[in-house]
């Protein structure tokens, strides 16, 4: 097929493989590219750019992660572990016979503009498993490459003469076998891991800036993000009552060192993980300052203490990592790209990203949303709609408030964190005027 009548999909985990089968349900035609030899993105272990570990879980409940038209299994746990997690993506991508749309191995290595407008040509560039580099020219681009691949190393004063490690290189507790673990950051894969160091390390200490909010994942025996829900109150009042069952559940934080919040319920992501407390309230792990300087193994904090360490393992998130095409043609601005609704251009009417969303609770049907509003844009501009022409006008303007009514803390794993509801509506609300 002459790929000048292809969208080129790069990405083969979850939201480039929502991308594949919105494309295929209107008859579109595509190409994938997928760097690994298999799909799952992040999911698939065997991928060497996984960072999955092998107690890895989902932190929402399969019910309200799952595509909508391909249901998780009954017999998969109510929290799926990475191997779970991994087979449904294989049985979806098999389900659909989405796999021979992809080149697998073919790492992209550029994306640029073919002349001049707003729907040129896509020069795709890429390298195959064999080393060689391959280019052809292509209707329009679908970038759906996740956005935790690329660790966010911080920098730190002195020299740490222990292992420095960020949490893309934890595969399992072994690691910490017989060693003094510090943990930094408690977010929810520090919480995770300090948990897992407990099984096998010496000693365990989380080093954290600012206080959180600890979510269960059961209440009342049922996973949390299935309970309530159903009252659509105002952000403010929410923030009060969620704020305070949750401490029925959770109890204060603060009493075993943690800071206290200083920021409001949902203005950051919470922590879905309540047995990081249980292992903080049986002395297995302790709560640390911020760090102030490394000096040989010793870690000196900004309250003045210091302690040794073996082992320094940094859960500091990710950075959004599109290293294939210039930042300037995705309208970057600050700590990510400005596009409308995180997914379409305002300069092209053939560019779309994918999966450039956090929220709690959106899922991967949130994902899946977004791939249908950009399948029907394709194929609405393919068709000579009128419709495809009220989306260019919109898309032109401003994006909507999609905060929900949140004031969300200024931090770089937040420039792209919308409100779960509110998004959602939006984006199937654009959708819908497609049709």
């Amino acid at each position: 097929m002459d790929t000048r009548t292809q969208i080129a999909v790069i990405g083969a985990g979850p939201s480039g493989l929502a991308a594949a089968r919105s494309l295929q349900k209107l008859g579109l035609p595509f190409q994938g590219f997928e760097t690994h030899t298999d799909v799952g993105g992040l999911w698939n272990v065997d991928n060497p750019r996984s960072t999955v570990y092998e107690s890895a879980h989902l932190i929402s409940s399969k019910s309200t992660t799952e595509f909508a038209e391909f249901p998780m299994r009954a017999d998969v746990a109510d929290y799926p572990s990475h191997k779970e997690m991994r087979q449904y993506f294989f049985d979806f991508a098999e389900h659909f016979g989405l796999r021979a749309h992809y080149h697998f191995g073919a790492r992209v290595q550029k994306t640029v503009p073919v002349g001049e407008g707003a729907s040129p040509l896509w020069r795709v560039e890429w390298t195959s498993a064999d080393g060689q580099t391959h280019s052809a020219e292509f209707k329009g681009v679908v970038i759906a490459n996740g956005t935790l691949s690329e660790p966010n190393m911080p920098k730190f004063e002195g020299h740490f003469d222990g292992e420095l490690l960020h949490t893309a290189a934890y595969k399992s507790a072994e690691q910490f076998r017989g060693k003094r673990v510090l943990v930094v950051g408690a977010g929810n894969s520090g919480c995770d891991i300090a948990v897992d160091a407990v099984h096998a390390a010496d000693s365990v200490d989380i080093s954290v800036r600012r206080g959180y909010y600890f979510v269960p994942k059961y209440v009342f025996g049922k996973p949390a993000d299935t309970v309530g829900g159903k009252i659509n109150l105002p952000a403010w009042l929410k923030q009060k009552v969620d704020s305070t069952v949750l401490q029925w559940f959770t109890g204060d934080p603060v009493r075993f060192g943690f800071p206290k919040p200083d920021y409001k319920m949902y203005e950051s992501h919470p922590v879905v993980n309540s047995l990081i407390l249980h292992h903080l309230g049986h002395g297995d792990i302790h709560v640390k300052a911020d760090i102030a300087r490394f000096d040989g193994k010793t870690v000196h904090f900004k309250d003045g203490t210091a302690k040794n360490y073996d082992l320094v393992l940094c859960a500091t998130g990710y950075r959004l990592h599109y290293p294939f095409i210039d930042k300037a043609l995705l309208n970057w601005q600050g700590m990510a790209p400005q596009l409308y609704l995180n997914i379409l251009s305002q300069r092209f009417d053939n560019l779309a990203v994918l999966g450039m969303i956090e929220a709690s609770g959106i899922g991967w049907q949130g994902r899946y949303e977004q791939a249908e509003l950009v399948a029907r844009f394709f194929a609405a501009q393919a068709s000579g709609s009128s419709k495809a022409d009220a989306m260019r006008r919109t898309k032109a303007g401003p994006t909507p408030d999609l905060s929900g009514g949140y004031s969300y803390l200024k931090l770089e794993r937040m420039a792209y964190y919308v409100h779960k509801d509110t998004y959602r509506k939006a984006v199937r609300a654009a959708a819908a005027a497609l049709v």
